[in-house]
């Protein structure tokens, strides 16, 4: 008996423990959170939705280094488009370009006082090997001056909603390494400052209104001044095979930054299998740290989410989408989304959103009825997506915790005529005076 009971809780012990292997590990894997990102702040955002898929202190505001000169980009991107300038406009650098472009202290190629530079030539010096120089050279032909040039930095930067930002300059640099070259109207020990979140919303907002942007920043090198020159972004194809260990597939930009205040720096993007992240990395310790770090956060965008419809075009909420019509032919209409609500999720993070209808309480009378006639596609409200989920780091635009849809009428519903009309306000009389005398009569008895 002894031997048997010994046979019998050995067996259920080795049960347990295959029980244990089968249904524990699986839900570790699952619940860790597999990012350890070596930077004092970081940020993954999808490129297409805005939505922030993973976050380290993003709102720390931090010197971004030649990050910067991602705004100085757009900033020329817009002039071009608003054909201020052309690629063509050419230029000569002024004494103050030239003397930082030779500062061998600073990124920089070298450039020549006398010379006629294209915009072309110049923004492909600043996009791909940092140049510090051509920045200010472009700056200063959009603006005028440098200290003009940072004005629009920051009206832009106010314009696009970057949460923490502050703009004394248009490279990077520590305004107290540019002496009294410092822009008019700055503090003269000032240095640039943006949020890793910053950062990424100011790539979102370039690389979605300039794709074309990115042609400049996926070149591996350029040729200038007679030299071949290499892009600092050691994830492209580079050739060289000191930089093979940090080429990431996909990826096409985006800029690189370090100064002894700002550490190494990254805003990169990557786009596989249709899908496009943007990352940024703040203050690494080392060149390649900034890149494998970078790939860490790309990794875990495209292995481990994946982009679901969550909801379709023609959504309605059951049991709320009949809203009553007053004065109508019709006496409700059906309303639905206009369009597909998709977003990244990983695991089963699609049954956690919902959504919530939010009715245009200027279009509904006190009795939350609408005035006919309406309009087949009229926005009735707004549907308001939510996640009901853990773990939510929410959208990268300003103020936008929850993503709104269009909540539109299906059909049209024409205003009655006029007999029906007054049918309907003599029937009410009528009726009205019917419950009051009724009303009068109960009171007797």
């Amino acid at each position: 008996m002894k031997y048997n009971m010994k046979k019998s809780m050995s067996i259920l012990l080795a049960a347990l423990v295959v029980l244990t292997t089968v249904t524990v590990q699986p839900f570790s894997v699952q619940a860790a959170e597999p990012l350890d990102i070596n930077a004092k702040s970081a940020i993954l955002v999808d490129a297409e939705t805005g939505k922030v898929i993973y976050a380290k202190k993003p709102d720390m505001a931090l010197p971004p280094a030649s990050m910067t000169k991602m705004m100085t980009e757009y900033l020329i991107q817009e002039a071009i488009k608003d054909e201020k300038i052309s690629w063509d406009t050419t230029t000569q650098v002024s004494d103050y370009a030239f003397d930082i472009s030779d500062n061998t202290t600073f990124s920089g190629i070298g450039l020549t006082k006398g010379k006629d530079y294209t915009v072309e030539d110049l923004y492909n010096a600043m996009a791909v090997f940092s140049d510090n120089g051509a920045t200010i050279a472009l700056a200063e032909l959009v603006a005028g001056s440098e200290g003009e040039f940072v004005k629009k930095m920051n009206e832009k930067a106010k314009e696009m909603g970057l949460p923490e930002y502050n703009f004394v300059n248009s490279t990077g640099l520590a305004n107290s390494s540019l002496g009294e070259n410092a822009p008019e109207g700055t503090d003269p020990n000032g240095t640039n400052r943006l949020s890793a979140r910053s950062a990424a919303l100011l790539a979102y907002n370039l690389v979605n209104d300039y794709p074309e942007a990115l042609d400049v920043t996926s070149q591996t090198s350029i040729e200038f001044e007679g030299y071949t020159v290499e892009n600092l972004n050691w994830m492209l194809p580079h050739d060289s095979v000191n930089f093979e260990q940090f080429h990431y597939e996909g990826i096409d930009g985006l800029k690189t930054g370090f100064t002894d205040m700002a550490g190494y720096c990254f805003t990169g993007t990557a786009k596989k299998d249709g899908k496009r992240y943007i990352s940024v990395v703040m203050k690494t310790d080392s060149k390649g740290e900034r890149f494998k770090e970078t790939a860490k956060l790309l990794d875990y965008g495209f292995k481990q989410f994946e982009n679901k419809e969550i909801f379709p075009a023609g959504y309605q909420l059951e049991g709320k989408s009949d809203i009553p019509v007053l004065k109508g032919k019709k006496d409700s209409v059906q309303v639905a989304t206009d369009q597909a609500f998709s977003t990244p999720v990983r695991g089963e993070q699609a049954k956690n959103y919902s959504i919530e209808y939010q009715l245009d309480e200027d279009k509904l009378n006190k009795e939350g009825k609408l005035s006919a006639p309406i309009e087949k596609g009229e926005k009735i409200g707004t549907a308001q997506v939510v996640y009901n989920g853990d773990n939510d780091y929410g959208y990268i635009f300003p103020d936008a915790d929850k993503q709104s849809i269009d909540l539109v009428a299906q059909k049209a519903v024409e205003k009655d005529n006029w007999f029906m009309l007054t049918l309907g306000a003599i029937g009410g009389f009528f009726g009205n005076i019917f419950s009051t005398v009724v009303d009068t009569v109960k009171g007797w008895f």
